[in-house]
């Protein structure tokens, strides 16, 4: 087991990382930039260095900086926690450089996964679903319209080099697909260069669920159920719950032995997520594969009692999984608690917290760095904390979050709090009524 390791990133999930170390016996480093100084998970660590100015791109971002952190500290391994260099292909090829243990994936298996065409084609090949569509580029409207049919309508155009919705275009029948192909291809040239299109089957009436999985050395992997990201804000998830209110035993089951082939597909070792879009008929499609922890590790942890960091650090040890599948005994929900102002279409709320009280109870878990006094930089994401309840029943969940939020008092700053707030009392979302969509109507 690793002596020492070093956490590179900040802020709760830095502090999360140092609590489970500590647990297992582990001494830790954190590194921070200037304007952590005051952060909890420098006081916290055993060691702490100072890595650069506040900016990320001049600390968090810089890999030398790190990589001497490590070296001066004597530390054996480095947890990249998530965002940052987690995914980085090259960081945990320096690390390997290094003599450091990077507890995450290899740079091998950062980019199979982070090139979505190879993904999609491994995964293919693994019998996991992905969304029909097109091999490429589309050459002309008739191999559009043959496309079109053998994958059935709804389809939607894509401009190869489209973004922020622009050069998309939903079709139904034929006549759609004529009128958007001249259409599409003329706004995606003139927005980006390049009218080069593809397809995609539509998904209608989506949901976002993600299998958790874990996997070791020796190729085995188990899942450990599933997580609703459903609730989302231009693809920034909000709001994670397990087990999805649109689950049925069945499909749980189909999901994560998907997830499972997955993994073993890709020879995939460590703590990992894959991510599906599920339609109204609950036909699943693979979307891609973090090869890292996620922010909403916490509910699945909640509700199968599993310490997944824990796991992380085990199985990057070159421990063997458990080698069971963990299915959800209770209802988790989490609220991110963002610094940010839900009333101004979410813009950042930097600043002092001039009074802090988190919530507590039973079934009440709240992950956080925040404290009354602490500056809120305006460098990094606006997360302050999450907030977690766990109880027998979705209900019981969602009255228990009600009264957690009532109670959590954070001022100095705007928060998401009211948003949350807001959510909770209504009845489609009470009611597990809800797409990747739901927020578009959504009024507070």
């Amino acid at each position: 087991m690793f002596k020492k390791i070093l956490i590179a990133n900040r802020g709760e999930i830095a502090l999360r990382v140092i609590r489970t170390c500590k647990e297992m016996g582990i001494r830790t480093v954190a590194v921070y930039s200037k304007a952590d100084a005051e952060s909890l998970h420098v006081r916290f660590a055993d060691e702490a260095v100072c890595i650069g100015p506040a900016p990320s791109s001049e600390s968090y971002l810089r890999i030398p900086n790190i990589i001497a952190a490590a070296e001066i500290t004597n530390a054996d391994a480095i947890h990249p926690g998530y965002g940052f260099l987690s995914e980085n292909a090259q960081f945990s090829r320096v690390c390997a450089e290094n003599n450091i243990k990077f507890i995450g994936a290899s740079p091998e298996m950062i980019d199979a996964m982070g090139d979505k065409a190879s993904a999609k084609s491994t995964m293919k090949a693994a019998g996991v679903p992905t969304i029909p569509g097109s091999e490429g580029i589309l050459q002309s409207y008739e191999e559009a319209k043959r496309i079109a049919h053998e994958i059935k309508y709804p389809i939607m155009l894509k401009a190869t080099a489209g973004g922020g919705g622009k050069g998309m275009k939903v079709c139904h029948n034929d006549a759609d697909l004529e009128h958007g192909w001249e259409t599409t291809r003329r706004e995606a040239g003139a927005a980006f260069g390049n009218d080069g299109m593809y397809m995609e089957k539509f998904i209608e009436e989506p949901r976002h669920i993600e299998i958790q999985i874990a996997s070791d050395k020796n190729g085995k992997a188990c899942h450990l159920s599933e997580r609703d990201c459903s609730i989302q804000r231009r693809h920034q998830k909000l709001v994670e719950e397990t087990p999805s209110p649109f689950m049925t035993d069945e499909l749980r089951e189909t999901m994560g032995q998907a997830a499972i082939r997955a993994a073993e597909a890709v020879k995939y070792e460590g703590v990992g997520t894959v991510e599906f879009l599920v339609d109204k008929n609950r036909d699943f499609y693979f979307m891609e594969m973090n090869t890292r922890i996620q922010v909403e590790h916490t509910i699945t942890e909640e509700v199968v009692n599993y310490d997944l960091i824990k796991e992380q650090i085990k199985l990057a040890a070159g421990k063997p999984i458990s080698g069971r599948n963990y299915y959800p005994k209770m209802h988790a929900i989490q609220c991110r608690i963002n610094a940010e102002d839900p009333h101004k279409g979410f813009i950042p709320s930097p600043g002092r917290i001039t009074d802090y009280h988190a919530p507590g109870g039973h079934g009440i878990r709240v992950d956080t760095h925040a404290y009354a006094g602490y500056v809120i930089p305006p460098y990094y994401d606006s997360m302050i904390s999450k907030l977690i309840t766990v109880a027998q029943t979705r209900e019981e969940a969602i009255k228990k979050m009600q009264r957690a939020l009532d109670e959590y008092i954070i001022e100095g700053v705007k928060t998401t709090i009211p948003f949350h707030q807001a959510l909770m009392k209504n009845e489609k979302f009470r009611e597990g009524d809800f797409t990747t969509k739901f927020l578009e109507d959504f009024e507070f």
